[in-house]
């Protein structure tokens, strides 16, 4: 049986969208309470810049539907700065910043590495490896560094919860099996990301869910998605959330992935230049029924 695609949007503050996407006049602090009842799933991209508050990660997810996801984009401090090398200190203060406070509310943990960032098979695997498997073990390692904030840990009395991880990669030497491999055996995702064929294209499921990213099939960041556009990725969203992979699939290793019952499958349109994201992500999710 197909597992659950959510399709939405990568971040939501935006001002070009206010009276287009958002109702004239909406206060900017209900925007996120409009978007998350518009769509199922946002990414949170500030997390990327700068580490977030305790308090903004408890505000959004009281501002929520209780069956609301949030995928969090991974600090460019571990990924562009410190290039995934001795990393712990700067996890510990990521995962200490609040986004364990969301509960079920927190999905997928995203990656993204620079464009000059080579494939070093080596230095992916230990960082995967290091990384925490669950919210228990996340604020352990918070603790181990003094960096869980007051209000950031998991909910008072949750079991802990396996934490999912995904690598959206920029550099062409990520062409290599290799780096396939090492996704499968870690567990993490590898993202396929539409970038108006910028960066590169794979398409191999490489964990138990599938992280899509989709900034813009022409013109990266602005441009919209045709009906045509969109009936093609809802396809292929169709197919992985069905554990199968598209007969076209774009693939650096040889055979399919190992066939599954299901994938879970996470959209985020990212081409938001233009206030294209919001409508492009509504228009799927009314194509996938």
């Amino acid at each position: 049986m197909p597992a659950r695609i959510l399709v939405g949007i990568s971040g939501w503050r935006y001002a070009p969208w206010r009276g287009v996407f958002y109702p004239k006049g909406l206060p900017q602090k209900q925007e996120l309470s409009y978007a998350s009842r518009a769509l199922p799933s946002i990414e949170i991209n500030g997390s990327f810049y700068s580490l977030q508050r305790p308090s903004s990660y408890e505000r959004w997810g009281r501002e929520t539907p209780d069956d609301f996801v949030f995928s969090v984009k991974g600090s460019r401090y571990i990924t562009h700065l410190l290039r995934l090398k001795e990393v712990e200190p700067a996890l510990a203060r990521f995962f200490g910043s609040g986004l364990l406070s969301l509960g079920p509310k927190l999905g997928p943990i995203l990656w993204q590495l620079p464009p000059n960032f080579k494939f070093d098979a080596a230095r992916l695997e230990n960082f995967l490896r290091g990384l925490p498997g669950d919210t228990s073990e996340a604020a352990a390692l918070a603790r181990r560094h003094d960096a869980l904030q007051k209000g950031a840990g998991p909910p008072v009395g949750a079991r802990p919860r396996r934490l999912r991880y995904a690598v959206e990669i920029r550099h062409e030497s990520f062409r290599d099996p290799e780096f396939i491999r090492i996704l499968r055996g870690n567990g993490a995702a590898l993202v396929v990301a539409d970038t108006a064929g910028k960066w590169p294209y794979l398409e191999e499921p490489t964990a138990d869910f599938m992280y899509v990213r989709l900034h813009g099939d022409v013109e990266l960041y602005a441009s919209g998605y045709t009906d045509v556009a969109l009936d093609r990725w809802a396809r292929r969203l169709r197919a992985w959330s069905g554990g199968r992979e598209p007969k076209d699939a774009r693939r650096v290793t040889e055979r399919p992935a190992p066939r599954r019952k299901s994938r879970e499958v996470y959209c985020y349109f990212d081409n938001d230049a233009k206030v294209k994201a919001p409508f492009d992500a509504r228009t799927l999710i009314a194509k996938l029924g």
